[in-house]
C-alpha cells in the first residue's frame, strides 16, 4: 500500500514535465528584453535561381556632359553637386567678346545677301539678252551662293550659343548667352566657378536623369545559357542589407568578356529616386520554372543537437500549472509562451532559407520567431537542465 500511495502522485508530476517539453516561457520583462520579433513563413523561389553580381547603371542619353561648344568665361551659375534640375533650365551664363562679332557678321551679311539677290535677279535678266553678260551673271551668282553658304554657317554658330538667328536684330547684340540643361536629372559633377575660362571641349558639368536606371549583370559563361529575356531576378544593394527589390532581363549581350563574363541588362520594376547609378547589387535570376517553397529568414532558425528548430508563439498555452511560480495571476497572465517546432532545412540564398515544416503546421496562423530565436534556444536549454538537476 505504502508503494502504491507513493507512486501515484509522481505519474502527474511526469505528465506536467511531458507537457512543457520543447515550450519556454518568458516574463514580460524578459519578453521586452530581449526584443523578440514575429513574421510568418514565407513563400520564396529558392531552388532554381543564379547568383551574379552587378551594378545600378543608366543608358547613355541619360547621362549627359555639357559643354559650351564655343570658349568663354563664366558670368553666372548656381550649380550644386545634388541639385535636381529640369529640362531647358538655364545653369550658367557665358560670356566672350568674340560672341558678338558672330552677330555683327550674320547681321551684316545678310544685308549684303539682300543686294546681291537683287544684283543676281538683274544680271540673269540680262545674260538671257546679252551673251556678252554671261561672265558677269556668273560672278554675281557666285559671290550670291557663297554668300548663302556663309550666312548658313554664321546661323549654325548662333545656334551652338542659344541665340535664335531670326528674332536677331542690331538692338540685341550680346556678349552673354545662356546655357541650357538639356536633360531632367540630378547634378552629379561641377566644374567651373563664377569667372572661370572654359574651352570648348571643357566639361562645365554632369547630369544623370535617374528616371530610367537598370541593372547591369554581370554573368559566368558558364550559366548564360540558362538566362532568357524576359526572367525574373530579385537584387539586393550592398549598402541595404536584405532589402529586396525586382526587376527583369532585358537585354543579353554577346560579346564574352576576357574573364568568361557577359553582361546582362535588367530594368527595374519599381523606379526609386533614391537610388544612384554605380550602387554595387547581388542578384538571383529565376531561371527555372516557379516553384516556390516555404522560407524563413536565416535567424529564424537555431541549431542543437544536429537538428534544427523555430519558435512559435504558442497562443493556447494555458497558465494553470503556473500557479506554483507565480504569486499571484496578474503576473502569470503576463507569461509569454513558444513552442520549438523541428524543421529540415533546404537551400539557402540571399538571407533566406528553405524550411520543411512537418505535417498540420499552420502556415496562415502561425506566428514564428524571427529575432530571437537563440535567446530563446539558451533558455529553454537551461530550462532542461536545472529540470534534470532537479
Amino acid at each position: 500500500m505504502h508503494l502504491s500511495c507513493t507512486t501515484k502522485p509522481e505519474e502527474p508530476v511526469a505528465e506536467k514535465h511531458h507537457d512543457e517539453e520543447g515550450k519556454v516561457e518568458l516574463t514580460q520583462a524578459q519578453f521586452t528584453r530581449t526584443g523578440i520579433e514575429f513574421g510568418k513563413v514565407e513563400m520564396k523561389n529558392l531552388s532554381s535561381t543564379i547568383a551574379v553580381n552587378g551594378m545600378l547603371d543608366v543608358p547613355p542619353q541619360n547621362m549627359v556632359s555639357v559643354s559650351a561648344l564655343m570658349g568663354g568665361s563664366i558670368k553666372s551659375t548656381d550649380l550644386l553637386q545634388g541639385m535636381k534640375v529640369r529640362k531647358g533650365q538655364v545653369i550658367a551664363t557665358l560670356q566672350n567678346p568674340d560672341f558678338i562679332q558672330i552677330q555683327t557678321q550674320y547681321l551684316e551679311d545678310k544685308f549684303k545677301l539682300k543686294y546681291l539677290e537683287l544684283e543676281y535677279k538683274r544680271q540673269e535678266e540680262l545674260s538671257l539678252e546679252n551673251v556678252t553678260a554671261a561672265k558677269t551673271f556668273q560672278q554675281v551668282s557666285s559671290d550670291y551662293n557663297s554668300l548663302q553658304v556663309t550666312i548658313s554657317g554664321l546661323e549654325e554658330k548662333l545656334k551652338i550659343l542659344n541665340i535664335n538667328p531670326t528674332t536677331l536684330t542690331k538692338s540685341n547684340i550680346r556678349s552673354v548667352v545662356n546655357i541650357y540643361s538639356p536633360i531632367s536629372g540630378y547634378v552629379t559633377t561641377v566644374n567651373v566657378n563664377i569667372g572661370s575660362f572654359v574651352n570648348p571641349q571643357d566639361v562645365i558639368c554632369k547630369i544623370v536623369d535617374t528616371d530610367h536606371l537598370h541593372a547591369e549583370l554581370t554573368v559566368f559563361e558558364k550559366d548564360i545559357s540558362k538566362i532568357k529575356i524576359g526572367h525574373k531576378l530579385r537584387f539586393v544593394l550592398v549598402n541595404e542589407g536584405n532589402k529586396e527589390r525586382t526587376a527583369s532581363v532585358y537585354l543579353i549581350n554577346h560579346e564574352i568578356s576576357p574573364e568568361r563574363t557577359i553582361r546582362v541588362h535588367a530594368h527595374i520594376d519599381t523606379e526609386n529616386p533614391n537610388l544612384m547609378p554605380g550602387m554595387y547589387l547581388k542578384a538571383f535570376i529565376e531561371v527555372g520554372e516557379n516553384n516556390k517553397t516555404t522560407a524563413l529568414p536565416d535567424q529564424a532558425i537555431v541549431n542543437a543537437d544536429g537538428k534544427s528548430y523555430i519558435f512559435i508563439k504558442d497562443a493556447g498555452h494555458s497558465h494553470e500549472h503556473k500557479e506554483e511560480k507565480h504569486a499571484d495571476s496578474a503576473a502569470s497572465n503576463e507569461a509569454h509562451t513558444f513552442k520549438a517546432i523541428e524543421v529540415t532545412k533546404g537551400i539557402t540564398q540571399n538571407g533566406y532559407t528553405e524550411v520543411l515544416l512537418p505535417e498540420g503546421f499552420e502556415i496562415d496562423h502561425a506566428e514564428v520567431v524571427i529575432k530571437g530565436a537563440y535567446d530563446l534556444l539558451s533558455k529553454m536549454n537551461n530550462s532542461e537542465e536545472e529540470g534534470h538537476a532537479h
